[in-house]
């Protein structure tokens, strides 16, 4: 975790690979929300960031998102459950 969260102190943007719904019930602030479904098609708006971490409800999409993050050249991190980050970031809406 202490990767993840210097990557996040050095501005790396965070993605939520939940569904809208449940970002709307609980994400952490500052996060972006990019179902995993929608990845594929959107892998233009990772490329060129510095660095993505992305988290989910329990850790199985966000391992699935950073496969395909990493496959495209994308520096990324899987920080698993996005209650992890809550936990170390200690900022959340």
């Amino acid at each position: 975790m202490n990767d993840i969260l210097k990557m996040i102190q050095s501005g790396a943007r965070v993605v939520d690979v939940r569904t809208p719904g449940e970002y709307i019930d609980g994400h952490l602030a500052g996060s972006v929300n990019i179902p995993l479904n929608e990845i594929p098609a959107r892998i233009g708006e990772f490329e060129g960031s510095q660095s993505t971490v992305v988290c989910c409800a329990s850790g199985i999409r966000s391992n699935k998102a950073a496969n395909i993050l990493r496959q495209q050249g994308i520096n990324c991190l899987d920080a698993g459950s996005w209650l992890n980050l809550k936990g170390i970031v200690n900022v959340n809406v």
